[in-house]
């Protein structure tokens, strides 16, 4: 209830603007980001088709919504992409993949649609992110993840470009971070204050000190047994919407659930969400009636130990994804106007003397 009582202040005290995002929240645009090449192991690219097998377009269908599939992004491979810094892996292949899916991202925005980005590794981000904000410049954003996902091609120890996207996107890191080769179209986006970190458990020494000294909002698993579900996800709309209503980008990695619940990704970390707090950070993003793009990141079918550990945790990706459009736990209902009624008494008796 209390929850409940922050969110209608909140969205009392705010101007009319973002009722058009209301309006239209029942049409969602699917894009289909196979990226692979922010990570080096094989099979991420094929998160978007696993998805779907796993009946993501019936059950968002079923909920209401208008579905537009516009496929996959066809993500060339750029020859001669060599290492920058002796680290940094395949900068261009990432570079030009996000600018195309940021490109998809603002067209399917700009169209009214809710985007859904199905990964496809957490570098998609990038471009998801950006094209997000060319028509949402004020968004919020919601990082649910194992991983802070802010080390800057200075600080990473892996060289890998899905542990880096936030600090592309960051103003404050702007001279903290080089200009890689294929990502002279990327301009940073977002303030400190623009972000929400949930279900931190592995975070770099550098990542911290960013943290930390940008004063960033971040609700580590331990925050969460701290605090409970419930009373992170008021402090993060406060963060997020105490000033003002703005548009709400979930990125979501499916490795901030616990790896009993979502084996079938590339880098686990015990501790994570149970089942319930990873609906309930969803119902209650619905709830705002301000999401207005999701990512859906890191499912990799080629690293489940058996077929059931792939479809558990596909379901689970998809569980998350219409949980943000609508479906809940009472149950996922197309809205039910009106119950039916009986033919009036003599009519029935009528009937029944025929029969007779």
């Amino acid at each position: 209830m209390a929850l409940r009582r922050t969110l209608a202040r909140l969205l009392r005290a705010q101007p009319d603007a973002a009722l058009p995002l209301r309006r239209r929240a029942h049409s969602v645009a699917l894009v289909g980001a196979p990226l692979s090449r922010g990570q080096k192991r094989r099979g991420v690219d094929h998160g978007p088709a696993t998805l779907r097998a796993a009946g993501l377009v019936e059950r968002l269908a079923g909920l209401g919504c208008q579905v537009h599939d516009f496929g996959d992004l066809n993500f060339t491979q750029v020859p001669n992409d060599d290492l920058y810094n002796n680290l940094i892996l395949y900068p261009r292949s990432v570079g030009l993949a996000s600018q195309m899916l940021a490109d998809a991202v603002s067209r399917a925005v700009a169209a009214g649609h809710r985007c859904v980005t199905l990964g496809g590794d957490h570098s998609l981000a990038l471009g998801s992110v950006s094209g997000h904000a060319r028509q949402c410049p004020h968004l919020g954003v919601i990082w649910v993840d194992a991983h802070a996902d802010i080390n800057t091609p200075l600080t990473t120890q892996s060289g890998s470009l899905h542990g880096q996207p936030l600090s592309f996107l960051l103003r404050e890191l702007r001279d903290k971070v080089p200009q890689l080769p294929g990502f002279s179209w990327l301009k940073p986006c977002l303030s400190a204050a623009d972000i929400v970190y949930i279900g931190l458990r592995d975070v770099d020494p550098a990542e911290y000190y960013i943290l930390k000294n940008f004063d960033i909002q971040y609700f580590s698993m331990r925050d969460i047994d701290r605090l409970g579900i419930q009373k992170v996800m008021e402090r993060t709309f406060e963060q997020l919407m105490g000033r003002r209503q703005r548009p709400i980008h979930l990125s979501f990695d499916i490795d901030a659930f616990d790896p009993s619940l979502a084996p079938a990704t590339g880098t686990p970390v015990l501790g994570g969400l149970t089942y319930r707090e990873g609906m309930y950070i969803t119902e209650e993003i619905h709830n705002t009636g301000m999401l207005s793009a999701v990512d859906m990141v890191e499912v990799n079918p080629l690293l489940g130990a058996s077929q059931e550990a792939v479809k558990a945790t596909a379901r689970l990706a998809v569980d998350v994804i219409a949980t943000c459009f609508g479906q809940t736990r009472e149950g996922a209902h197309i809205a039910f106007d009106e119950l039916p009624t009986p033919s009036s008494p003599d009519e029935s008796d009528s009937e029944e003397q025929v029969r007779i």
